[in-house]
């Protein structure tokens, strides 16, 4: 991606740092310093070179949905790094109180943890065609490739994410012999009024540029761009929808609740109803969403 510095109404391409950020301990240390990490991707640093049995993982984080997080680096193009990321999720499953443990030292008593989906982020200049093809069977893992350029601009892309765009993923997380959480379980717990708000407003978000949407949760709907902006949770008599935020200029109604107490990813919640507009709800999904570009 071509990438320009406008000065005095002349546009001046920058160039590629070649090197990117020198070394791979180099680029691990830069997200995990100055809060950078949950700038960039949304993800709360707990802990990086954290020791398991014969490794050491490179970062460990939580989301906006409190879903626990791997992270593993490469300075350029590794092909081991996809093995890593599977062995590193096979620890975290296997070892759930090491991970609960960890966030309650860093981040207090209040977290619930949300194991419904846990996440393997693999960041790297680039993938080879073997990596690029073995993720697609695989729901947990994602890649990203970052670009450097002179000025010290940096540029993240979703190279590959389970969770496409424009229509869920046709793979679901079942939790239990009975349940597979899609759109249509979320749907099924509220009353025929609000699944028809929910659809139309999930339309709405569809249609924004860039969009994830992440199924496959009991507890909710997840959408992202590389973070996290808005999650909505189905109840029966209303959806929960929260916000990056604690409160939004659009908010002329004063309908956003401030949650930062609630020890989540998201700071704001603004309950819809079958009498709430659609419309007003959206616009504050709007702002949300315009937040994380």
């Amino acid at each position: 991606m071509a990438i320009f510095k406008i000065e005095n109404k002349k546009v001046k391409q920058l160039g590629l740092k070649e090197d990117g950020f020198g070394d791979e301990f180099s680029l691990r240390d830069f997200f995990a310093e100055n809060n950078n990490l949950n700038e960039i991707l949304g993800v709360r640093f707990l802990e990086k070179e954290y020791t398991i049995p014969g490794a050491r993982i490179d970062t460990l984080g939580l989301d906006e949905d409190n879903s626990p997080v791997i992270i593993e680096y490469k300075w350029k193009e590794n092909k081991e790094v996809f093995a890593q990321g599977l062995s590193y999720l096979n620890w975290l499953i296997k070892n759930k109180s090491h991970f609960e443990l960890l966030v309650k030292d860093k981040l207090g008593n209040d977290i619930e943890i949300n194991w419904d989906q846990p996440r393997v982020i693999l960041i790297a200049q680039d993938f080879s065609p073997h990596v690029k093809s073995a993720v697609q069977t695989i729901d947990s893992v994602e890649l990203k490739t970052y670009t450097l350029y002179e000025g010290n601009i940096l540029h993240i892309e979703n190279e590959y994410s389970p969770f496409p765009t424009k229509e869920h993923s046709k793979k679901q997380i079942i939790s239990d012999k009975n349940t597979t959480y899609d759109l249509k379980y979320h749907l099924s717990i509220t009353s025929p009024e609000l699944q028809q708000k929910v659809k139309e407003l999930r339309e709405k978000i569809l249609n924004l540029p860039s969009i994830e949407e992440k199924l496959g949760q009991k507890t909710g709907i997840t959408y992202r761009t590389t973070k996290s902006f808005t999650r909505l949770e189905v109840r029966k008599n209303y959806v929960q929808v929260l916000l990056r935020e604690p409160k939004y200029s659009d908010d002329t109604l004063g309908l956003v609740k401030d949650i930062t107490t609630n020890a989540w990813g998201y700071l704001g919640m603004v309950k819809m109803t079958p009498e709430t507009n659609m419309e007003y709800i959206f616009k504050l999904i709007e702002a949300s969403y315009n937040s994380t570009l």
